[in-house]
């Protein structure tokens, strides 16, 4: 009975309730939403959120390598992991174009500046309770773009180290569990099965 309804339609806002409004914005909404055979269904969901943000695999294709970075992120360390991930660059919109903030990203976190990047894609990391919707980009570098140590900035807590390594071994990496983090796997991935697709 829904063929052909648009999803608005499909939903009625009832309440918004800020849960915690912190370091971000935690709201419950409770909301209608009309199934497959047209009866009507209350719900409620919780959905964080921080904004939109950018993330962008930094690759040298005369060498091979990649460059990574490894910072402490404290929900996986009460997760269960040491807290240490080995992540691509990235960071949250703030207001800006996503490839105005990714190339300021690539500055504070690598210490690089860059001329070309290429977004590949757009991805809900976590759906079913954060609204950050990442935007994905390829940008290459050498050795001459380097500007300065990079490792973010201190004012905002970061502590960021810059790890240059193979693509075959950040990929390695993954298979070891040795790289955990999502957006990174999913770069790591894009690229190696993209070079995968040109060899001859």
């Amino acid at each position: 009975m829904t063929d052909g309804i648009a999803t608005k339609d499909r939903v009625r806002i009832v309440d918004t309730v800020v849960l915690s409004d912190d370091w971000y914005v935690l709201r419950k909404v409770i909301f209608d939403f009309r199934r497959r055979d047209g009866a009507w269904q209350r719900q409620s969901r919780e959905a964080y959120d921080r904004g939109n943000g950018a993330t962008i695999l930094l690759h040298d294709p005369r060498t091979g390598n990649v460059l990574l970075t490894r910072q402490f992120r404290m929900p996986a360390f009460v997760n269960g992991h040491d807290g240490m991930l080995i992540e691509a660059v990235g960071g949250l919109l703030d207001d800006a174009s996503p490839e105005a903030r990714i190339r300021a990203e690539i500055e504070e976190e690598a210490g690089y500046r860059v001329e070309r990047i290429e977004k590949i894609f757009e991805a809900f990391m976590s759906p079913g309770s954060v609204t950050e919707k990442l935007y994905f980009y390829l940008g290459e570098y050498e050795s001459a773009m380097c500007i300065g140590d990079g490792g973010g900035v201190v004012d905002e807590g970061e502590e960021i180290e810059v790890i240059e390594l193979p693509l075959h071994e950040a990929m390695s990496m993954i298979a070891r569990g040795e790289i955990v983090d999502g957006k990174t796997i999913m770069l790591l991935q894009h690229l190696a099965l993209r070079q995968a697709a040109t060899r001859p």
